[in-house]
């Protein structure tokens, strides 16, 4: 079982070179060491996650004695709350796990992600569950997520109208051990309730409850997926700064190097599989909102995230990434060990433009696609490296989640900002808590009001 980055076609010419990656080395050591350093100080949970016995117990007791028990559970959450369980199911589960039958999910509940408050998603579904066999997941560290409150607050509503005091049974709170709202009404009502500890932020906490909890309800061997994350972790802490032995060190100083020195902060994650398609979004949340700040002197700095699917996107953004502006690295997620499956039949073996795919597979086509297309854009002088995992399973993607978080924090420190916090997103939510009504906003709604309104002259 392995996880590799090949990073030979990020050295090109006019990108990184080998003095930036030789001057960088003693960057990176003081990037990992000041990684370490919060983490001793107690500021990284996510680190301490693979290895946390009492939350995995947790999760895997809550969904033994669920086992069975329902045929449908949704989670409520948005942001990191709802990505790492979609991308979990979409990696760990067949395709279209939900619209497979019943008897062929092995008894497995199906399970829904509500990420927005569109009424039209939110409405419909809600019309489509049976909710005597449904189970919700209201899920939210601060339990004062807008969005999440507003979806409890609906399905609340409807189970209290058809259950009454049997309402709770459908629920269960995902959130601060301690802290927030829904931790007192989980105490008050009895409504089960799982951790998020308290130094995990909600992008890194799909190794939490967060995502742990929804994965296992539909039967993701959980316990495989931190073990994967766990050797992950070690592989990447173990190496002591050394860059050339830490893998997640290598993608965040290679991407940061690609920008910083060389103007490619534009920054593509391109699975060729499907399994990970859903990783790219995932990832998307990760690096923006972790990496777009404002240092202290008041530059504005980070990398753009892109996700990208080939070999779909081959007939759509790589003909941008090709000979468009040369602003972009991209990072290929690679599957081994696939070449074999598919066979493509040999037929019309008068027809050159099908005759040639005859006695090949579908595996090694897409395999040769993803090659074939890292080999043009290096040609074009477009960086690019490869991930590549063995397997499709929990432990590596366990590994794989782990890798990025990890890649996330050392990025972090290289651009100079706190990889954390998400400020940037604060004053949208104030000013919606004020036109909401929420008690203590007043003053951000005094300031949205001050804003320039929709002008008339200015709408066609």
């Amino acid at each position: 079982m392995a996880l590799t980055l090949d990073y030979t076609n990020m050295f090109l010419p006019g990108a990184v070179t080998d003095a930036d990656w030789a001057e960088s080395a003693g960057r990176f050591r003081g990037a990992h060491a000041a990684v370490m350093g919060k983490h001793g100080r107690g500021e990284l949970g996510f680190l301490d996650l693979p290895a946390d016995a009492a939350l995995l117990a947790q999760t895997t007791q809550f969904a033994a004695a669920a086992r069975g028990k329902w045929t449908d559970v949704v989670v409520l959450g948005i942001g990191g709350s709802a990505l790492g369980p979609i991308a979990l199911r979409t990696a760990l589960r067949p395709f279209a796990w939900n619209a497979i039958p019943d008897a062929a999910r092995g008894g497995q509940p199906r399970l829904h992600v509500l990420d927005n408050v569109d009424p039209d998603t939110i409405l419909a579904t809600m019309e489509a569950l049976p909710l005597e066999r449904t189970l919700f997941l209201v899920i939210s560290k601060s339990g004062g997520t807008a969005e999440t409150m507003a979806q409890y607050l609906l399905v609340r509503g409807a189970l209290d109208a058809r259950f009454g005091a049997r309402a709770v049974e459908h629920l269960v709170f995902v959130t601060d051990p301690e802290k927030g709202s829904l931790r007192p009404i989980a105490r008050a009502q009895n409504v089960a309730a799982l951790d998020i500890p308290a130094n995990v932020g909600g992008r890194f906490s799909v190794l939490a409850p967060v995502g742990l909890l929804p994965a296992a309800l539909i039967g993701i061997d959980v316990a495989a997926l931190l073990a994967g994350a766990e050797d992950m972790r070690r592989r990447c802490v173990e190496a002591d700064g050394e860059l050339g032995a830490n893998p997640a060190g290598a993608f965040a100083v290679l991407q940061w190097l690609a920008h910083a020195r060389h103007g490619r902060g534009i920054h593509v994650l391109m699975p060729y599989a499907d399994p990970l398609r859903d990783f790219a979004a995932w990832f998307v949340q990760l690096w923006a909102e972790s990496l777009g700040k404002i240092q202290p002197d008041g530059t504005s700095v980070g990398p753009t995230p892109v996700p990208a699917l080939g070999a779909t996107d081959q007939h759509s953004q790589v003909q941008l990434f090709m000979e468009g502006p040369a602003d972009k690295t991209v990072t290929f997620l690679a599957v081994a060990g696939r070449e074999g499956r598919g066979p493509i039949p040999a037929l019309h073996g008068d027809v050159p433009d099908l005759a040639y795919l005859g006695g090949h597979t579908l595996g090694a086509l897409l395999d040769i696609e993803r090659r074939a297309t890292a080999g043009a854009l290096a040609a074009r002088g477009r960086p690019n490296m490869t991930l590549t995992v063995d397997a499709v399973d929990p432990w590596h993607v366990g590994g794989l989640i782990m890798l990025l978080e990890l890649a996330t924090a050392y990025a972090g420190e290289l651009y100079g900002v706190n990889a954390f916090d998400q400020p940037g997103v604060e004053l949208g939510k104030r000013f919606t808590y004020g036109m909401m009504g929420r008690p203590g906003f007043d003053a951000a709604r005094a300031e949205f009001e001050g804003l320039p309104q929709s002008d008339p002259r200015r709408r066609v």
